[in-house]
């Protein structure tokens, strides 16, 4: 027995929550009541975990940097800061240390994380492909190079100055995209928008680089940036790229059921209700809010928005009312750790984006050698 499901648009029941195409062979009783009860419990422990672990790793974020500072110092100097017992001007060395450098290091990484992580899921779902990236329009290399550019003409250094190039780029870049990408006879289409984003995106890069190498002052200024590191940054980043953050996660959190359409086809969700040309219109501009904060933040790190996705959708399916906001919680566990152990493995400091490339890279490998990756 078959049976096809669909909901979440006006012209189907009240009650239903989400767009589901199912096949389902009938099963014993039994059976089929386990498999009803087991995702939510599944998804009960991934949430409790991973709250657990982000919050172990945001402590050790705090504890760990340079100058060896108890762990019972620094819970203090967290615990007054709370209660408002700690104005800035009455900060000592080891309270400026650990509030106004490890503090916003560790909630910019989170902060990177979870908008990474949703802009994963987004680019996944669009172009229908579980092993996208969040640069794979080229909206990363865009706002990469947008902070070269400035820094070559304008003099600007990496601070807040450069968020608003790094968007402005990622912008330009994610306009441009869909622009070249929906013209012609064939429409839009995930494989051209692919197309164009690597295409693009190669280009920018070879040219961030051309300068770079061309004006040893620019690369002075961006290469700790440009390695994906968070070394450095105060609150003032913090709150510089809070804002796009916020409203990219916003819109990505009020797409899911126009995604779980979207991953029928065109002409699927076209006929359930839903318009694909806006859902893609408002998933790229989620994508390049939470690209180009993400990037301004800490620079171009990779792997993040294809990992963490992908990971959780082998775990709790593809439904995408549950795999943004896991994805915005799990992401910045990969951040935090990569951060950590950047810190931890060399006296000097690794970047975070070098050892996300060294996580990242085998999964990678491991996931294209997977019988089961296909498109969505």
């Amino acid at each position: 027995m078959f049976n096809l499901s669909a909901w979440s648009f006006p012209s189907e029941s009240r009650h239903a929550e989400g767009v589901v195409l199912s096949v389902q062979i009938a099963q014993p009783e039994l059976q089929h009541t386990q498999q009803l009860g087991s995702p939510g419990r599944r998804r009960t422990w991934i949430i409790l975990t991973a709250l657990a672990v982000l919050a172990a790793l945001c402590l050790i974020s705090v504890m760990i940097g340079s100058g060896s500072i108890p762990a019972a110092r620094v819970l203090a100097t967290l615990t007054s800061w709370a209660a408002g017992e700690l104005p800035p001007g009455s900060r000592d060395t080891t309270e400026i240390l650990i509030l106004e450098r490890r503090l916003p290091r560790t909630l910019l990484a989170v902060m990177v994380g979870a908008g990474l992580g949703a802009a994963g899921v987004l680019m996944q779902a669009m172009t229908r492909n579980p092993l996208a990236d969040p640069g794979l329009l080229g909206v990363n290399a865009g706002a990469y190079a947008a902070v070269v550019l400035g820094s070559a003409t304008m003099g600007t250094t990496v601070g807040t100055t450069h968020v608003w190039l790094a968007v402005a780029g990622a912008l330009i870049v994610s306009v441009a995209v869909y622009v070249i990408g929906t013209s012609g006879q064939m429409g839009a289409s995930p494989a051209k928008l692919v197309l164009t984003g690597v295409a693009i995106g190669a280009l920018l890069s070879g040219l961030s680089f051309a300068v770079t190498l061309v004006r040893p002052d620019v690369f002075d200024r961006v290469r700790f940036w440009s390695a994906g590191s968070l070394q450095g940054r105060s609150f003032d980043e913090v709150t510089a790229v809070l804002p796009f953050l916020a409203v990219g996660l916003v819109l990505a959190v009020a797409l899911p059921r126009a995604l779980n359409a979207l991953a029928l086809g065109d002409d699927a969700a076209v006929a359930l209700g839903a318009r694909p040309g806006v859902t893609r219109v408002i998933g790229l501009l989620a994508t390049t809010l939470l690209c180009g904060a993400a990037t301004a933040a800490a620079g171009p790190l990779s792997f993040i928005g294809l990992m963490v996705p992908h990971a959780l959708r082998m775990l709790n399916g593809p439904d995408h009312r549950w795999l943004i906001p896991l994805s915005v919680l799990t992401a910045p566990i990969l951040v935090l750790t990569a951060d950590i152990l950047g810190r931890m493995v060399v006296a000097a400091e690794l970047p975070a984006g070098v050892v996300t490339a060294f996580l990242g890279a085998p999964v990678l490998v491991w996931l294209t050698r997977r019988k089961a990756v296909k498109s969505l």
